[in-house]
């Protein structure tokens, strides 16, 4: 029989995790406005100086983006090779050590004076992204790769949780941002929120295998197998047996089976996330109100934190809740990739909208503050749901045997999304 979630705190734990394996990056890239106050210290002076702390400011999201997505593809391979030789709770519990010790170094840095050091200070910053993205990046796949052990609820449990992380941020972006009259004080406490959030992720990790819920071990001839009882999903039939892969239990999981199953998803899940690191938050967090002339609040403080920030992860939480009830287009449906290859019109809509500065393309249809709203709120929302859908299809369509190897590989997709996707929004901004 299998064992109840009492209270649904496997549910919360995962919820909690999610929030916690892409909180470090969301608060990265939402307090655009601490690293744009750093970064402008040098920018008045004349000359060479003045030009490469301006272009730092103009293209932090993008350098941003490339730092934190890079390193993590070449990481999601290591873990991949790992899953058999190293244990999931030493791979989690040292990535969230490394990215605590890591925040509270950036959290320090907030109230050194960093004026006469600008481009050594992004260049540690940016160092701080990639050692982060990296523990972030084992810490996520490595923990998708447990929650396929459990119910599919589970898993939706943990990427509801992720979007989350997203909105968290977001709302703690604005709300320091009003409360606080200095940058570096809003900062602080923004940062300290991080610290303390990464401390319960590590409580409640070491929570997860107390639970009844969680209680029942693998025996050691099924090392690396998940029990039965976790998986409420049978795999399709004709699928590999467990023969082959137990022989093989400490080594590398069988890979060409997994990217055979798994192709299609595998593409629509690099889509989706290709298409939203492009506009989101290079382009998007540089749409202005086309009011901000007026000088109010609103189109001058608040703007991009709720526009950008704040609505996009919103949205995005919103669509990956909506999957816990319904879960259409199914995982061989023709209408899924569509709608994926559809997302595309996104990327002239922001274009197109009052995106600043403007060196190229001048021209500005969506000239109203309603247009950007409607597209994040938009992009959000299909990046949460479509998104969702394919990472919880992946690992349920293989043999239950490989599907926490099929959990890492549809986080490579992801990864691998993010990574290309990085790399063509710096192309993609230079040439607005």
């Amino acid at each position: 029989q299998k064992p109840s979630d009492r209270l649904y705190g496997a549910y919360i734990i995962f919820f909690l995790l999610g929030i916690g394996s892409l909180l470090p990056w969301n608060f990265f890239i939402t307090a655009k406005h601490y690293w744009m106050y750093k970064l402008q210290n040098c920018s008045d002076h004349a000359g060479p100086v003045g030009q490469a702390a301006s272009d730092l400011r103009d293209f932090f999201e993008s350098y941003i983006s490339i730092a934190s997505t890079v390193p993590s593809v070449l990481c999601l391979i290591g873990n991949f090779m790992l899953i058999n030789k190293v244990p999931a709770s030493t791979r989690i519990l040292s990535s969230l050590f490394i990215m605590l010790a890591v925040f509270l170094v950036i959290t320090v840095l907030v109230k050194v004076d960093t004026s006469t050091w600008t481009t050594q200070f992004f260049a540690l910053t940016i160092g701080c992204v990639v050692i982060v993205s990296s523990a972030s990046t084992i810490f996520t796949s490595s923990i998708f790769g447990l929650s396929s052990r459990f119910p599919m609820k589970n898993l939706q449990a943990l990427i509801s949780g992720q979007a989350m992380g997203g909105t968290i941020s977001a709302v703690a972006s604005v709300i320091d941002l009003a409360a606080a009259a200095e940058v570096t004080d809003s900062a602080l406490a923004y940062f300290l929120t991080a610290d303390i959030f990464i401390v319960i992720c590590i409580m409640v990790y070491l929570l997860l295998p107390r639970l009844e819920y969680s209680s029942q071990k693998e025996s050691p001839s099924l090392a690396g197998v998940p029990p039965d009882s976790f998986m409420e999903d049978e795999a399709e039939p004709g699928g590999t047996t467990n023969t082959s892969f137990l022989a093989k239990s400490t080594g590398v999981p069988p890979l060409r089976p997994i990217l055979q199953k798994t192709a299609l998803l595998g593409f629509c899940l690099f889509y989706v996330f290709f298409i939203s690191i492009i506009i989101f938050p290079s382009l998007s967090s540089n749409i202005e109100s086309v009011s901000k002339s007026s000088g109010s609040l609103w189109s001058t403080k608040y703007f991009v934190p709720l526009t950008s920030f704040l609505l996009y992860n919103f949205a995005d939480w919103c669509g990956r809740q909506i999957t816990a009830w319904i879960q259409v287009p199914g995982p061989k449906s023709k209408l899924l990739p569509a709608l994926v290859l559809l997302r595309t019109i996104f990327l002239p809509l922001f274009i197109l909208s009052n995106y600043q500065p403007r060196a190229h393309i001048q021209t500005v249809v969506f000239n109203t503050d309603i247009y950007p709203v409607v597209f994040t709120t938009l992009l959000g929302l299909s990046n949460g749901y479509l998104g969702t859908l394919v990472i919880v299809y992946g690992p349920k369509i293989v043999p239950k045997e490989l599907a926490e190897a099929a959990g890492v590989v549809m986080t490579f997709y992801l990864m691998l999304g993010l990574a290309v996707g990085s790399a063509c929004s710096v192309l993609v901004v230079h040439l607005v």
